[in-house]
């Protein structure tokens, strides 16, 4: 028989002649973490590492924030982090999925209240607009702008990648369907700004049922601090929990 289905765990068994739809369940991998409100435990054979807009329009000193006079300093914090979690999550099978800005390039699915957003006055440079450091378009989809930042090798085999449209990864995009797929219950957040796009697909994410949990260190955002002391009150209050990345580092390399 042939297997059809997008992961081992959502496969079905074909032939000319029989269907076999039992799944197989894989076991779960139960991972112990010190969180806030309080400790949890995640299985691993069901959770899913979700990085937010670590473009270079965020994140690098010739992008579009830094271009408009934003400290970019606070969005590279979560890159040394990301750098020592992500391998052992790939080495554990984890999914890691990059939703980022990637805008159509005629702007066509952006309304005229998001394009306010970053263009307030009509005379800034806005999404799509040519970057004044390289003309590279504001966040398009497949421009330098757009691109995630080289010190993370998001180009690494396995990794997905999701374009979205809104603060939220979840809104008009695959997300949904490409993490049900995959049977995936639990998520992981990391990435920029942490009050907006990130608390945005966050909160998307627990509304649709999943288990939501904020990576504290590989998570920033240029904003005032009473936005993050906000976010982190919201998540540990609302949504579910925040962790520190080095005790999963640890759990990632315990035998």
């Amino acid at each position: 028989m042939k297997a059809l289905g997008p992961a081992p765990s959502n496969q079905w068994q074909v032939s000319a002649g029989a269907a076999d739809l039992v799944r197989a369940s894989a076991p779960p991998r139960p991972v112990a973490l010190p969180a806030s409100p309080k400790p949890v435990t995640i299985d691993l054979n069901r959770t899913a590492m979700i990085v937010v807009d670590m473009q270079n329009d965020f994140c690098h000193a010739d992008g579009w924030l830094s271009g408009i006079g934003v400290d970019v300093a606070p969005a590279r914090r979560p890159i040394e982090p990301l750098r020592r979690l992500l391998p052992g999550l790939r080495r554990a099978g984890m999914p890691i999925i990059w939703v980022s800005w990637g805008n159509r390039p005629d702007r066509l699915n952006l309304s005229p209240s998001l394009l306010h957003v970053y263009d307030p006055t009509g005379e800034g440079i806005g999404l799509g607009d040519p970057l004044a450091s390289n003309g590279a378009p504001v966040l398009q989809a497949g421009s330098w702008a757009a691109a995630i930042v080289d010190e993370l090798a998001a180009d690494a085999a396995g990794d997905i990648h999701v374009a979205k449209y809104r603060m939220s990864g979840f809104w008009d995009t695959p997300l949904d369907s490409i993490l049900r797929n995959q049977s995936v219950t639990t998520l992981l957040f990391a990435g920029v700004n942490a009050d907006q796009c990130v608390l945005h697909t966050l909160a998307d994410g627990n509304f649709l049922g999943y288990d939501t949990l904020l990576v504290e260190d590989c998570t920033a955002t240029t904003s005032p601090d009473f936005c993050w002391q906000a976010t982190l009150y919201n998540v540990r209050q609302i949504f579910g929990f925040t962790i520190e990345s080095d005790p999963l580092v640890t759990a990632l390399t315990e035998p």
